[in-house]
């Protein structure tokens, strides 16, 4: 196990991609990162934007590099594999906080390892550390309707009447996000998990 940890939010760089379901991601990292106080900043290793602190009570946290890629989301993996390396974070120490249209929106659901549904983002990631052995936060932006198409789906913002919880929605991912390296899983999972999809 790593001494730190390297927690990563996946989106889009770019004003037109920032309400995206896509960038669902991002938000959840923006949030922990005012929760704590913190301040993005360009960073020293791989194109990314990072803050470098502790989650959790002073003292007793767990040293976390909260991380978001400046690539777009299918060229992930280098930025997380040159922070990951550049602070000696091992893969499972890293946590991955991204979208998912298998689960429906306004639900949390973690996991290790997997496969990557389809998700050009992990998947580059799982090429670039080696492994599909990470941590992953997934919120749910569910599926398209009708014949829409995926990409399409992703890549719009939110209905207005999903934005209407959608700050709900990412205040509980962040919250599984810190608690997920805080206390570990397989407590997380059971908290989560055992809510069903609201």
């Amino acid at each position: 196990m790593s001494a730190t940890r390297l927690l990563v939010g996946l989106g889009n760089p770019g004003a037109e991609y920032a309400r995206t379901r896509h960038n669902v991601g991002h938000m959840v990292l923006d949030h922990i990162a005012e929760q704590t106080g913190g301040t993005f900043k360009a960073a020293r290793r791989g194109k990314a934007q990072v803050v470098e602190g502790y989650l959790g009570a002073p003292g007793t946290g767990a040293r976390t590099i909260l991380a978001k890629p400046g690539t777009y989301m299918n060229l992930s993996g280098g930025p997380v594999r040159a922070l990951a390396n550049f602070y000696g974070v091992a893969p499972e120490d890293v946590v991955v906080v991204h979208d998912d249209v298998d689960i429906p929106f306004d639900t949390i659901r973690l996991k290790r390892g997997g496969g990557e549904g389809g998700h050009n983002g992990l998947r580059d990631i799982s090429k670039a550390l080696g492994t599909k052995d990470y941590l992953r936060v997934r919120v749910g932006v569910g599926r398209p309707s009708g014949r829409r198409d995926t990409a399409d789906h992703v890549l719009a913002p939110f209905t207005a009447t999903e934005r209407e919880t959608l700050p709900i929605l990412v205040d509980d991912a962040a919250e599984a996000a810190t608690r997920l390296i805080l206390e570990g899983l397989e407590p997380v999972q059971q908290h989560f998990h055992a809510r069903g999809d609201r």
